[in-house]
């Protein structure tokens, strides 16, 4: 809840009438007065168990992120993206809570995030079988390319803005042709409020936007708006994480 989609997601909730406590590591930078905060790590199963209890929803943000961080530390990535679900998933049954929703991407069955998107694809898995096997709903938000305030530095968007500003060029991994449907952080947010309604139980959804522009023409976008002439490298034949 202090993180990017998190503290978004927050304040969407707050703002449409809901009694919002966060959970983190560390006290959100953006937390509002009528919101609680309790410290603490989602790996710490009696402190987990005492912030879920008696809520009625927990949305799960938690884990690794960052794909390079994700590809550069698996072990890590799928202990806390996993096993951080699992103890969650536990303490919410615990708890008797009424809806899991979890941040999870719309490249879930895609072969690109790398660790990442593996870790994503088998919490969905364990989501729904622990919730056949004991009654919990869920609701599944792919998230689609965010962007906006409170993005960490390695957000794609971010990254390649503060590049360009910076150094005055970019080089990019990959052929420029790579399309996404970006969105703003503060209509996912308010869309993934929306995803409490009862239709979307035990449902997947898609938050994403609705006009598809490919990579080169975004950069060329960027570049414009930054009044700065235009000077990318496209490198083709690197794989990884880079062009995603």
């Amino acid at each position: 809840g202090s993180g990017f989609v998190g503290s978004h997601t927050c304040d969407a909730l707050s703002e449409a009438g809901y009694n919002v406590t966060i959970f983190d590591r560390t006290e959100s930078k953006w937390i509002r007065e009528d919101q609680k905060m309790i410290i603490g790590d989602m790996m710490d199963e009696k402190l987990l168990k005492n912030a879920i209890k008696n809520k009625n929803y927990v949305f799960h943000f938690g884990g690794i992120a960052d794909i390079a961080e994700a590809d550069n530390n698996p072990y890590d990535t799928i202990h806390l993206n996993v096993m951080g679900v699992m103890k969650a998933l536990i303490a919410c049954k615990e708890s008797s809570t009424g809806r899991f929703l979890y941040g999870s991407t719309v490249y879930v069955f895609s072969p690109y995030g790398s660790m990442y998107r593996a870790s994503k694809q088998a919490c969905e898995t364990i989501i729904e079988t622990f919730s056949n096997q004991h009654n919990l709903d869920y609701t599944f938000l792919r998230y689609g390319s965010l962007y906006g305030p409170r993005a960490q530095s390695w957000n794609g968007l971010q990254m390649r803005v503060e590049t360009v500003v910076n150094k005055k060029k970019l080089i990019y991994h990959g052929t420029g042709d790579e399309e996404r449907e970006y969105i703003h952080i503060k209509d996912a947010a308010k869309m993934t409020v929306k995803a409490l309604a009862n239709q979307y139980k035990n449902q997947a959804i898609t938050l994403t936007g609705s006009q598809v522009i490919s990579s080169k023409a975004l950069i060329e976008m960027i570049f414009e708006i930054a009044g700065i002439k235009p000077d990318i490298q496209f490198r083709h034949n690197v794989p990884g994480y880079g062009n995603h």
